[in-house]
C-alpha cells in the first residue's frame, strides 16, 4: 500500500467544493472539538473561518505553548549544487536555464560548514541539492554527511526522492530527517509544472514518503508550494497525507512547510494563486489546531515581520541567514539562486528579535529543543 492508492480515492474537484461550502457552524463545531478530523481542517481553512481568525490564533498559541513551550528551533540550509536534470517551470535550477552549474567539492563543502558555524551556533543542518543522481547522488550525499558530523548533530536532506535502501544507506551515514516538497497534489496538472526529468513522475515522488517511512527515517517533512494550484485543496491533501503517514509510520516525527512562491532566475513564471498574509496566518493556525505535535516551519521566503508575528502563534522552527546558491556562506560566488529570500536578517538579528518577543531560539532540531524546554 502506498499513498498514491489512497489519493486515487480523493477527488480534487469534490474536495475543493467541500471546502468552499463549509459554513460558520462547521467552523464553530471544529473549534469546540478536542480532536479534529480532515473535515474539521477543511472548515478551518475555508473562507467561512475568516471571521474566526483571532479565536484560531489564541487556540493555536495555546496548543503551541503547551507542546513546545516558547522555543523556536533554528536550522540553516546549505545548497550543495544547482545542477539539476529536471525542467520545473517555476524553478531557477531548471535544466534548460543557460547558467554555470556548481557542484561543491569536499573541500568546498567543509569550508561551508565552517562558515556556517561562524554565523551562529547552528546544530541543525539541511543539505539541499538539485536532482542530478549521476553527479550528486547517494555516494555524494554520504560524503557530505560524513563531513558534517564534526560540525552538526542533526542532519536533514532535501534532495531527489530515493529508494528505500538508499534512505537506509543515508541513515547509516548519519541522516536524521528528510524534507520533500510534493509541490502540488493535483495529479492532473502536476505535469504542467514538471514536464521532464525524474520529478515528472508523480507517483514516484508522492510515494517517496512511504519509502522514507519504510526505511525508518526519524523525521519526515512534507510541503506544498503555494502559488501553483488552489492552496486550500493542496494543503487539505497534504493533511490527508500527514494522517496517512502517522498511521503507517507512527514512530516517525513530522514537519510541514507551505512556502509562498518567490521570484527566481526563471522569472517568466508567475504564480497562479496568490495567498495573502491573513490566509497564510489562517492556514498556520488551522494546521496547529488540527495537529498539536507537528513541527510547522517558516523559511526565509517569508518576511521578517511575518515570521516574527507567526513565531508567537504556531510556528515552531525557522531558518535564518539562508543562502540559496551553492557556496553562498563561504565565498558568495554569485552562482544562481534557487529563489530570492525575503527575510535577509543575520542569524544573530533573528535571535535578538525572537528574544524580544519572549521566545528562546534553540539551534537544534525541535525534538532536542523540546527536551531542553522540559
Amino acid at each position: 500500500m502506498f499513498f498514491s492508492n489512497e489519493l486515487e480515492k480523493i477527488s480534487w474537484q469534490q474536495t475543493t467544493e467541500e471546502i468552499y461550502t463549509k459554513t460558520e457552524q462547521d467552523v464553530q463545531r471544529a473549534l469546540r472539538k478536542e480532536h479534529r478530523t480532515i473535515e474539521d481542517f477543511k472548515a478551518l481553512i475555508s473562507p467561512a473561518a475568516a471571521p474566526y481568525l483571532e479565536t484560531m490564533a489564541r487556540l493555536s498559541q495555546q496548543y503551541t505553548r503547551e507542546r513546545f513551550g516558547r522555543t523556536i528551533s533554528m536550522y540553516i540550509p546549505l545548497y550543495l549544487t544547482n545542477s539539476c536534470t529536471n525542467s520545473c517551470i517555476y524553478c531557477g535550477f531548471n535544466h534548460h536555464n543557460p547558467l554555470p552549474r556548481t557542484i561543491l567539492t569536499e573541500e568546498e563543502i567543509e569550508n561551508e560548514y565552517k562558515a556556517i558555524k561562524r554565523l551562529a551556533p547552528f546544530d541543525n543542518l539541511l543539505l539541499v541539492t538539485g536532482e542530478n543522481p549521476a553527479k550528486a547522488g547517494v555516494p555524494y550525499l554520504q560524503r557530505a554527511l560524513r563531513l558534517a558530523k564534526p560540525y552538526f548533530s542533526h542532519l536533514q536532506v532535501e534532495v531527489m526522492p530515493l529508494k528505500t535502501e538508499e534512505y537506509k544507506q543515508l541513515i547509516d551515514t548519519g541522516l536524521n530527517g528528510v524534507i520533500c516538497f510534493q509541490e502540488t497534489y493535483n495529479r492532473e496538472r502536476y505535469s504542467i509544472y514538471h514536464p521532464r526529468g525524474m520529478k515528472s513522475r508523480f507517483e514516484w515522488r508522492v510515494n517517496g514518503f512511504d519509502r522514507m517511512g519504510q526505511a525508518g527515517v526519524h523525521k519526515i517533512g512534507l510541503g506544498v508550494l503555494i502559488g501553483l494550484e488552489e492552496w486550500r485543496t493542496d494543503v487539505t491533501l497534504m493533511a490527508c497525507h500527514l494522517r496517512y503517514l502517522q498511521k503507517h509510520y507512527w514512530k516517525t516525527r513530522y514537519s510541514v512547510n507551505f512556502p509562498r512562491m518567490r521570484p527566481s532566475e526563471n522569472g517568466g513564471f508567475q504564480p497562479n494563486i496568490v495567498m495573502n498574509d491573513r490566509e497564510l496566518a489562517q492556514l498556520t493556525f488551522a494546521m496547529r489546531i488540527f495537529d498539536r505535535d507537528v513541527d510547522i516551519s517558516f523559511s526565509t521566503r517569508e518576511s521578517a515581520r511575518m515570521r516574527n508575528h507567526m513565531a508567537t502563534l504556531g510556528v515552531t522552527s525557522m531558518s535564518a541567514e539562508s543562502k540559496t546558491e551553492p557556496g553562498g556562506y563561504f565565498s558568495y560566488p554569485q552562482a544562481l539562486e534557487q529563489f530570492h529570500v525575503s527575510d535577509e536578517r543575520k542569524a544573530t538579528e533573528v535571535e535578538r528579535d525572537l528574544k524580544r518577543l519572549g521566545l528562546e531560539p534553540v539551534w537544534k532540531d525541535w525534538d532536542s529543543a523540546f527536551d531542553i524546554k522540559q
